[in-house]
């Protein structure tokens, strides 16, 4: 794991130019780290942007003219003593900071350490520390609106209170024991396990959502299959709303994976553009299709497109077949021709699954609604939802979580049984901790050290 009792630095902000990049020091020596770095040592109150220069503490060099902020722990985000110095955004000016830092005793920050050192000072718990990453990475305003609700405590307050009342329940069964001469009986068996069933239940509640949450956090994968030239590429560019994919009208354009993605009520969709299915002599091309179908056996749903001005081909039917029993939609393309055949021949083909039939031409008319349509029905079979959990059921969205509760529910479920059953209370009390460690693990009360370093090693360097 990572020392904590010396002072680090990094970049604040993200790679490349910009108008303005930070610097960020952290640790006990950020305010003598911050006088030799700044020209003149000025006097930084709390909480103010002070105006002033930059210097290089080997040679008094100037390297720009900064603002520099002074956080006095514990009220930092680290919970130390935490220095920000915003300067003009070229890579090379905030490297140059960095390296003047690091001459005058800081060192280079590893990934999440400034995030690991607010959960070490109780600045954060483990699931917003978590969703501290989960908001740098969000992609869409629904994982953003998931990851801080998080943040501000909606995950680390359901467990709190499932922890209290297991600790309630735990404590009376304990005192239960250590009186038995006295006949004392805080609770009786009966009612513990009535207790633990209708804590278990309250986890089920929480997990309602679980998969619904991982979707949004994590994301899918879409990938669009058909024969060649039945439109594939037209509509992954109709979907990212750009012209990524090149469109001919020469069969096999398409021979390698083409990806983008993009927001379909929420959810970070990555598209994987594909090449025609067919069997191919071209070495080329026919390492294409194997491509295409490694993306169609990881995918969690695909978009079949289907000609609708030439009549079904047996690879049509031969990649129906193949889909079958997967999360798909049919996209019938080229609607604006006479049709070649009526849907009723694809639905008898494949029941049950949606389609939508457009003209995908982005200067066609419609096409914007055409988009909107075809994005409504993918969400739809991926299974999201236009709007993230209520507040005040929060939306379970990490695995790790999803694992430790599913952990609790099923010791809490084994000392309701056990209740049932007349067992003693020695053996309700074993189930009920192993319940409690593993709601104590989610907030990392109890985490083993390799999963604290794996979630922050995830981070980027500077936070």
């Amino acid at each position: 794991m990572f020392a904590t009792d010396d002072t680090i630095v990094a970049i604040a902000t993200p790679p490349g130019p910009g108008g303005i990049g930070i610097v960020r020091l952290s640790g006990g020596r950020a305010a003598d780290v911050g006088s030799a770095i700044l020209s003149g040592s000025p006097r930084l109150e709390p909480r103010r942007a002070t105006l002033t220069r930059l210097v290089d503490p080997g040679d008094s060099r100037s390297i720009d003219q900064v603002l520099a902020t002074w956080f006095p722990g514990p009220a930092s985000y680290t919970g130390e003593d935490v220095m920000e110095v915003s300067a003009h955004g070229s890579p090379v000016v905030l490297r140059q900071i960095v390296t003047a830092a690091m001459r005058a005793g800081a060192r280079l920050a590893e990934p999440g350490e400034f995030t690991f050192r607010a959960y070490l000072h109780g600045r954060l718990d483990l699931p917003q520390a978590e969703a501290v990453g989960d908001l740098v990475a969000a992609v869409t305003p629904l994982q953003a609106r998931v990851a801080f609700d998080q943040l501000e405590g909606t995950v680390t307050g359901a467990v709190a209170a499932l922890d209290r009342s297991l600790f309630d329940l735990t404590a009376r069964l304990e005192a239960s024991l250590d009186f038995p001469d006295e006949g004392y009986h805080f609770v009786d068996k009966h009612a513990a396990g009535a207790e633990a069933a209708a804590l278990a239940s309250r986890i089920d509640q929480l997990l309602t959502n679980a998969a619904q949450g991982r979707l949004i956090r994590e994301g899918c994968q879409v990938a669009v299959l058909g024969r060649p030239n039945v439109g594939k590429s037209t509509l992954f560019n109709l979907l990212c709303g750009a012209p990524r994919a090149i469109v001919a009208e020469v069969e096999g354009t398409t021979r390698d994976l083409l990806t983008d993605t993009v927001d379909l009520q929420g959810i970070a969709v990555t598209l994987v553009d594909t090449a025609g299915l067919r069997n191919s002599e071209d070495v080329v091309e026919a390492e294409g299709v194997r491509r295409a179908r490694g993306a169609l056996r990881v995918a969690t749903a695909v978009a079949v497109v289907l000609d609708g001005s030439r009549r079904l081909e047996s690879d049509d039917r031969s990649l129906l077949q193949e889909t079958a029993g997967r999360k798909r939609l049919i996209v019938v393309s080229k609607r604006d021709l006479p049709a070649a055949w009526q849907m009723q021949e694809v639905n008898a083909l494949a029941p049950g699954t949606p389609a939508v039939e457009a003209c995908l031409l982005p200067k066609a008319q419609g096409a914007n609604g055409a988009a909107r349509t075809i994005g409504a029905a993918l969400a739809e079979v991926i299974g999201s939802g236009a709007e993230a959990p209520a507040r005040d059921l929060p939306a379970i969205s990490n695995i790790r979580h999803v694992h430790l509760l599913e952990t609790a529910c099923a010791a809490l479920r084994r000392a309701a049984e056990a209740a049932g059953q007349g067992a003693t209370e020695e053996l309700l009390l074993a189930d009920l901790q192993d319940a409690r460690s593993a709601l104590e693990e989610i907030a990392g009360r109890r985490a083993p050290d390799a999963v604290i370093e794996r979630i922050f090693a995830s981070f980027c360097i500077g936070k």
